[in-house]
């Protein structure tokens, strides 16, 4: 069974995170076929926005699959490196993306929907970043992301606390464009690809271009803060709190932070 499903409808490519059992976590093979994804509809011509999905109704996305990690295993396969986490979240692409968030989208979940340009939730769905609670630090784009796409104040809470809200907070804070019943999500994400499918392409992809300062497959005011994000990741997981972190949580303990 493939870890990432592809789907198109008219001029709309449907990617679908395909683990639900693992409530649809990255491993190396989710990363290579959403990152394969993305390729595939920035080449082809006839793709002219995209949505992300996840499998099941209870997550769209858990983040990185931990067991696979305590395997051993990469998340990133070799030569998808640059793509970063997911094979996504440095891996902008000129065509629209839009998450349709079916579930929880918590840690790397929520880090693909910062990556996205638009988003429509289920009512269900939550969103957070709680790697501080875990001794670790959001360094797949959201340190970076959060504070610039909702209020300062608020980022800052979700980023310091690890606190998760739900679907109507993340609307009313601008994280997600739409908030719907649980089971409209995919069908209510596809209809605003649609919409925009249905505008002139290369308009629709020069706006998003400049609006976001791609150029050369990636942002370039992201540039310097993605190099202090990647400084403070190694910081921060080389720590004996980053090792702490998920001990205590798989001993269902309160963990026992010494600061170094």
């Amino acid at each position: 069974m493939s870890a990432v499903l592809t789907e198109r409808d008219g001029h709309v490519l449907v990617i679908t995170l395909n683990r639900p059992e693992a409530r649809n976590a990255v491993n190396g093979e989710l990363t290579q076929g959403l990152g394969d994804a993305l390729e595939l509809a920035h080449t082809d011509i006839e793709i002219r926005a995209v949505v992300l999905t996840g499998a099941g109704d209870q997550s769209f996305c858990a983040g990185a699959d931990l067991k696979a990690i305590s395997r051993g295993e990469s998340l990133n396969p070799v030569g998808t490196e640059a793509w970063g986490f997911a094979g996504m979240v440095q891996h902008p692409i000129a065509k629209p993306v839009i998450a349709a968030v079916n579930g929880t989208a918590l840690g790397g979940g929520t880090e693909l929907v910062l990556a996205s340009d638009l988003a429509v939730a289920a009512d269900t769905a939550r969103f957070g970043l709680p790697e501080v609670k875990r001794g670790l630090i959001a360094a797949a784009g959201g340190v970076i992301r959060l504070p610039a796409q909702i209020p300062q104040k608020v980022a800052m809470h979700l980023l310091l606390t690890g606190d998760p809200i739900d679907a109507a907070t993340a609307l009313r804070w601008g994280l997600v464009n739409e908030v719907v019943p649980a089971g409209q999500v995919l069908s209510a994400a596809v209809a605003l690809a649609q919409k925009i499918a249905a505008n002139a392409p290369l308009s629709v992809q020069g706006s998003k271009q400049v609006a976001l300062g791609l150029r050369d497959g990636a942002i370039a005011s992201e540039k310097d803060a993605w190099a202090d994000s990647d400084a403070a990741m190694m910081r921060v997981f080389s720590s004996e709190d980053a090792m702490e972190g998920p001990i205590a949580f798989a001993e269902k303990r309160e963990p026992q932070w010494k600061g170094r």
